[in-house]
């Protein structure tokens, strides 16, 4: 049975998005965070990073939660996979400017405004990352102009991955209404069975 690593509440949630769409048993792997287990020697086997998540499927051990995404999704030939070399680029396209463009603002604000004592906020963190939020979520406004999806219009790794980054901003209550394309899209991808079993899992 797969083992996944990392609470659904941290950024192993979107693997247990992916597990929830393709239907497949897991076992949960419990990490005490707060005792550094994830910096423990035997986890650290796993992933060397002391980060999560990790996941376990037979022999084959994977970390870095995207990449954990993709893998699923192609080796459980699911639908969500690319089917053909162009969707390949333009699935790796979405997934890399959610994590490495969006993510890193969202998160920096999220750390802000939600893990940080008051007394140790830093309101030039979060008033930076403000800033540079609306032009990527143009960005992605102008790409679903007419569109139900990022890609082929199906509902691919590249939705679920870009989705992920937003509900964290759905988190933080960011008004989308600027955004009309990207409320919609969202909405789409909330009414997802397996994204609605993931909320469920993140409120147990």
């Amino acid at each position: 049975m797969i083992k996944i690593y990392g609470s659904p509440r941290s950024s192993a949630g979107r693997c247990y998005w992916m597990l929830e769409e393709l239907s497949l048993p897991y076992e949960v792997m419990p990490l005490d965070m707060r005792n550094k287990e994830h910096k423990s020697e035997s986890y650290l086997q796993i992933n060397p990073n002391g980060k999560v998540p990790a996941l376990i499927d037979g022999d084959f051990v994977i970390w870095e939660s995207m990449a954990i995404t993709h893998y699923l999704a192609k080796k459980y030939q699911s639908p969500l996979a690319a089917q053909t070399p162009e969707e390949d680029g333009l699935i790796m396209q979405w997934s890399l400017w959610s994590l490495v463009d969006l993510q890193t603002p969202t998160v920096d604000w999220l750390i802000q405004e939600i893990f940080m004592p008051p007394e140790k906020k830093n309101p030039h963190v979060i008033e930076e990352a403000q800033k540079k939020i609306p032009g990527l979520l143009g960005v992605l406004e102008k790409s679903l102009q007419n569109k139900s999806y990022l890609v082929s219009d199906r509902f691919t790794v590249a939705d679920l991955n870009v989705a992920s980054v937003i509900n964290i901003l759905t988190a933080l209550k960011y008004d989308l209404s600027s955004f009309p394309n990207v409320k919609r899209w969202m909405g789409l991808c909330s009414e997802r069975p397996a994204m609605q079993r993931l909320q469920k899992l993140r409120e147990a």
